[in-house]
């Protein structure tokens, strides 16, 4: 994880054990033994969104979740293998940050978006109504089968409408924290083992827009979460939901 996080993590112990050491010094340490978290470049893309299935508006301008299930994003990435890539559906509830559903395959077939979902509406037995679905407007989440899952639990649907990466920023940066942080480049992952990356993500990682909270401890609060990142983009509210 970054290095704000790490500090807020250790903190505590450097206290008890009389080490005195500042956030810019565990950077520069960090730094120095080349352990800070190495962006990386999109290389394919993996949204078809030139397909006749419907397409819906953009619900979610300006929407700031107050609680849980309130707010659910969804998007696919790839994970590079020896040969070839594997593709990780991921939805996220934007509240919490929390990782609620997740399935990964061989192919961008809808079959698996549509595992994704099914998990998150298994992990949420008691949706309460008002929930909204947001994704990009790739031909997964727009087929029937999708919608209609959806549909059936009540579920409104909200898409990108510009294709711009920051329409779907939370669910994005999601992505790049699982990638950057805990997905090794070239492993061959299947769902069990992914398991074990989402549960540490869950349970582990504190989030800068949540509070420094972990995503599940997240999700058991509901009211406006303070963010502890500074916001230097305060005309552009889509930059401000892009931060972790």
């Amino acid at each position: 994880m970054g290095e704000r996080k790490v500090y807020q993590k250790i903190k505590k112990d450097l206290s008890q054990a009389q080490i005195k050491i500042g956030r810019d010094q565990l950077f520069s340490i960090l730094k120095a033994n080349k352990m800070l978290i190495r962006k990386s470049v999109r290389h394919i893309h993996t949204t078809n969104s030139r397909h006749w299935y419907k397409k819906h508006p953009n619900l979610i301008r300006e929407m700031v979740p107050e609680s849980p299930n309130q707010l659910w994003v969804s998007d696919i990435t790839y994970l590079q293998k020896e040969r070839g890539f594997m593709y990780l559906s991921l939805i996220t509830d934007a509240y919490s940050r929390k990782i609620v559903g997740y399935y990964i395959g061989d192919t961008l077939e809808a079959s698996n978006t549509i595992k994704a979902l099914r998990m998150a509406l298994e992990n949420t037995p008691n949706l309460m109504g008002g929930l909204i679905h947001h994704s990009d407007r790739g031909m997964q989440y727009c087929c029937y089968a999708y919608v209609k899952l959806l549909q059936d639990h009540n579920i409104k649907i909200s898409m990108t409408e510009k294709g711009d990466p920051l329409e779907n920023a939370i669910a994005e940066r999601v992505n790049g924290i699982l990638k950057q942080e805990y997905l090794d480049y070239k492993e061959v992952y299947d769902n069990q083992k992914l398991k074990e990356v989402i549960d540490y993500y869950n349970n582990e990682r504190p989030h800068m827009s949540c509070n420094m909270l972990t995503p599940n401890d997240a999700h058991q609060k509901t009211g406006k979460l303070n963010r502890t990142w500074k916001n230097y983009y305060k005309n552009n509210n889509l930059v401000k939901q892009y931060q972790d």
